[in-house]
């Protein structure tokens, strides 16, 4: 995209017959409508995409006390402070809790369950919980949930990123 800009502003001076102010208001517009279309096209990307895992690894942690002891609280990134509300796309694999899998209420990792967040040491942002619209069967293939993101900070018995009104593909 940004070669096509740099092409149509190139062409504009270069072929341009009319007088030269006529000409920078024209380069201006087109600029910005390149530019505006760009800028729209970046800030859809996460909605549609299945490549969220990668904006969501940005958080940090900030060290906070409760009733229990320390903890550590969540601090959203910019970018994942933008997909909060937001439809999205995660692949990855369910993670099958022995007694825990519910047919509407399922933890999807990043990763193969061998290196997930709870059995490979990976950290908590390759996992994300996910309320289903409708009942699944569990699969060990990996699969696509689309559903809206929420970020929680605030409720520890859950994780920090959750899906709500959720659907699953199976990949």
């Amino acid at each position: 995209m940004k070669k096509l800009t740099f092409n149509l502003i190139k062409n504009k001076m270069l072929f341009s017959s009319l007088d030269s102010e006529l000409s920078v208001v024209k380069m201006t517009v087109s600029l910005f409508v390149c530019l505006f279309v760009c800028s729209s096209n970046a800030s859809a990307q996460f909605t549609n995409s299945s490549d969220n895992w990668e904006t969501m690894a940005d958080v940090k942690y900030e060290k906070s006390q409760d009733e229990y002891g320390e903890i550590y609280v969540p601090k959203f990134g910019d970018d994942v402070q933008k997909m909060n509300g937001k439809t999205i796309s995660l692949k990855g694999f369910i993670i099958p809790f022995e007694g825990m899998f519910e047919p509407k209420h399922i933890i999807i990792s990043s990763l193969p369950i061998a290196a997930c967040f709870f059995c490979g040491g990976s950290g908590p942002e390759t996992v994300a919980e996910a309320y289903l619209k409708e009942e699944i069967k569990y699969t060990a293939k990996p699969v696509t949930v689309t559903g809206r993101l929420e970020l929680n900070d605030t409720d520890y018995d859950q994780l920090m990123y959750i899906l709500k009104d959720a659907e699953v593909k199976i990949d």
